[in-house]
């Protein structure tokens, strides 16, 4: 199927394996690893973010596919796409950029539901910004925020740090703004850790005090308990221009500079 496809859409890559997929951690490389020797009829699916499935020795390609389709889905609320076929890549490079659209606008965002899944706005944090000025998150809107919940105490967090700051340098002409916000401990202790680091993200301050103070306040009163916000930190959410959610990823992200040109996208949507 996908060898017509690949005739009739410019763009989709039809090539020999490997390489090896985008936005896979170590465990999705090994996956990938076990696909690549297992028996045809066989696919492999990924979805932004690292989710994958993959199926082998179906009854046809069509099926391979729809179950690789299937395993990936049922891990991801992104949406999912064929990587491989047996011995082919049948990516689409043009496309993958692309796939945490299509983006809501202020209408439809206004109408969403809130919420941290993909599709829903964001909940109003109450925040404080450098100066001491004190804002809600939903003030930050008419760009794409890269909102992201870190913590000096957390290695996983100092470990993926500088590559998000190469990131955000990268970026920085863009309609794109970076939103650190930072999760059981003083701002005081975040804010001289990334000066030690000479890193220069913006930090916003959650309100939270310490190690024991695991609820970050809201704009319109109250406050939600972090680890609905996250299972485990570092954790991410990219929020579109209208503060809806347009993917969140849980742990650390390998390779920050593969997210450039889905950040662009999504700041350049009309």
């Amino acid at each position: 199927m996908f060898k017509l496809l690949a005739l009739l859409i410019p763009g989709l890559a039809l090539a020999a394996l490997p390489p090896a997929p985008p936005h896979l951690d170590a465990q999705g490389q090994a996956s990938y690893r076990e696909f690549l020797s297992a028996a045809a009829p066989r696919a492999f699916a990924i979805a932004p973010g690292g989710a994958h499935g993959w199926s082998a020795e179906a009854p046809s390609d069509d099926a391979a596919e729809e179950q690789a389709l299937d395993t990936c889905r049922s891990h991801s609320e992104q949406r999912c796409v064929l990587f491989a076929v047996n011995d082919q890549r049948v990516f689409d490079t043009r496309r993958w950029p692309e796939l945490w659209g299509p983006y809501p606008d202020a209408a439809a965002s206004a109408r969403a539901p809130v919420g941290m899944k993909r599709g829903m706005r964001f909940p109003d944090l109450a925040l404080t910004d450098a100066a001491g000025k004190k804002l809600r998150l939903s003030d930050l809107q008419g760009r794409v925020l890269v909102l992201h919940f870190w913590g000096s105490w957390c290695p996983h967090c100092r470990q993926e740090m500088p590559g998000l700051q190469r990131l955000a340098k990268q970026l920085k002409q863009e309609n794109i703004a970076f939103v650190l916000v930072q999760v059981r401990e003083d701002v005081s202790l975040a804010r001289a850790w990334l000066r030690q680091q000479k890193m220069t993200l913006p930090l916003y301050d959650s309100g939270v005090r310490g190690a024991r103070d695991t609820a970050l306040p809201l704009a319109g009163g109250g406050s939600l308990p972090d680890r609905e916000i996250a299972r485990a930190f570092p954790s991410t959410y990219i929020l579109g221009r209208h503060g809806v959610v347009l993917f969140s990823h849980t742990g650390p992200i390998p390779d920050w500079s593969q997210y450039a040109d889905f950040l662009r996208h999504a700041a350049s949507a009309r």
